[in-house]
């Protein structure tokens, strides 16, 4: 069976991201070095966090050499909250500090008036077909907790928008590369459908519960 290894920098919902997948009959482990990202089949980047401090982590550490290699050789990737923004060119939370660039655009805050940071579930919209989210009904809510959201270059990389005082992007898919604003492993039932639908996609579990 595969191996999926999900990154461990230090924050990030690592324990519940490991039983989502864990519970979907995947062989995961939590990564806390290159080598073990080196060695994995696949790539979870578990979300929450600092965009800057999450990057110098992962710098400090040489994992994020490994994961802009995975990426690169079409390793399947599976990105949640910050593991979205942080695939992006940078981000407003951290003037300066360049993300991995497998994206074209950056991550804005939120502007008054809506609330910030976004919690709790939300309506998610498919802006294309074949994509993660065939695998649950049309508007789903997902659980969000984030204060940025990322506007990209081209629409073509968005597989799915949401709304918070404006639409925006709440997932994307390239070949191999997936990522989603939103917590899968916090969003009940349709959550654990989208990372079965992720794992089914690469061949990766058999479900056992």
């Amino acid at each position: 069976m595969a191996r999926i290894a999900v990154i461990d920098y230090g924050a990030g919902n690592v324990a519940s991201v490991l039983r989502a997948l864990r519970h979907l009959g995947a062989d995961a482990e939590a990564a806390t070095s290159p080598v073990a990202l080196r060695s994995a089949d696949a790539i979870v980047f578990p979300g929450q966090g600092h965009f800057g401090q999450a990057a110098r982590r992962l710098l400090a550490t040489g994992m994020w050499g490994a994961v802009d290699a995975a990426c690169a050789e079409g390793r399947p990737f599976l990105g949640i909250c910050l593991g979205l923004q942080l695939l992006a060119e940078g981000s407003d939370e951290a003037p300066g500090v360049k993300g991995l660039g497998r994206l074209r655009g950056h991550s804005v805050a939120f502007c008054p008036p809506v609330k910030v940071p976004q919690i709790g579930w939300n309506a998610v919209h498919a802006a294309r077909r074949g994509t993660l989210l065939d695998a649950v009904p049309a508007g789903s809510h997902f659980y969000f907790v984030h204060s940025y959201h990322c506007v990209l270059q081209d629409e073509r990389d968005v597989a799915g928008t949401a709304e918070h005082g404006l639409q925006f992007v709440a997932a994307v898919e390239r070949d191999r590369l997936c990522a989603v604003q939103f917590h899968p492993e916090k969003s009940g039932a349709v959550g654990l459908a989208l990372l079965r639908a992720w794992l089914a996609l690469h061949g990766m579990a058999r479900e056992t519960c």
